[in-house]
């Protein structure tokens, strides 16, 4: 490493999403959990530095290269599926106005990786039942708001779709305000079924098999 602090800094940065890249992609961990372990196992016993751990989208780029370095002949086949199943399940619930989020959407979903939706309704109480009605077995949590912290967790209903895990945290109607705004990078966070369709399309055009 160099003399120069800041140097220093972005080094051990890149190291530790490097590493909290290989325990996401190969052990399905979260990128919170992921980038913690990954300190302790790149700084050992030294204390905290500040401002020292990675980003989310510095996790993500290192997920997007360990994923074209070691699973290139799985990954986007394991994505295809993965988005297949998430609009199944987005026109099953199409009422309730579905958006795709997380690893599925931004491209990076492996072998260990579930489906994310955003769900909106007048009330929780209507998707709630819907799903009962459909007998779908259901596990009930909290997610965090995607707006922030100073917005109350939202209800997410937990259950199986083909044998996928799918999170559907439910949200009110006034919350999809905004929701598909690309962020001033232009990232998308979020998509809808016809954004989803079209990626599917792009997926297909450029030859990527499905998984079966």
């Amino acid at each position: 490493m160099t003399n120069d602090a800041f140097d220093d800094n972005a080094q051990l940065r890149l190291e530790i999403a490097a590493a909290a890249a290989r325990l996401v992609a190969q052990d399905g961990a979260d990128y919170g959990s992921a980038k913690r372990k990954a300190a302790r196992q790149v700084l050992g016993d030294a204390p905290n530095l500040p401002n020292i751990l990675p980003d989310n989208e510095m996790i993500e780029e290192q997920v997007r290269q360990y994923n074209a370095l070691f699973l290139a002949d799985s990954q986007p086949a394991r994505l295809f599926q993965l988005r297949t199943i998430a609009l199944q399940v987005m026109e099953a619930l199409q009422q309730f106005h579905p958006l795709l989020s997380g690893p599925v959407l931004n491209g990076t979903a492996g072998p260990h990786d579930e489906i994310y939706l955003q769900l909106f309704a007048e009330s929780a109480k209507e998707i709630h039942i819907f799903l009962l009605n459909k007998n779908v077995v259901l596990d009930m949590s909290e997610s965090p708001h995607f707006k922030g912290a100073r917005y109350d967790a939202v209800e997410t209903a937990s259950f199986l779709w083909k044998n996928e895990g799918v999170h559907a945290a439910m949200y009110e109607l006034d919350d999809m305000r905004g929701a598909l705004k690309a962020k001033a990078d232009g990232k998308v966070l979020r998509t809808d079924i016809a954004g989803l369709r079209s990626l599917l399309a792009a997926s297909l055009a450029d030859g990527v098999p499905a998984a079966d």
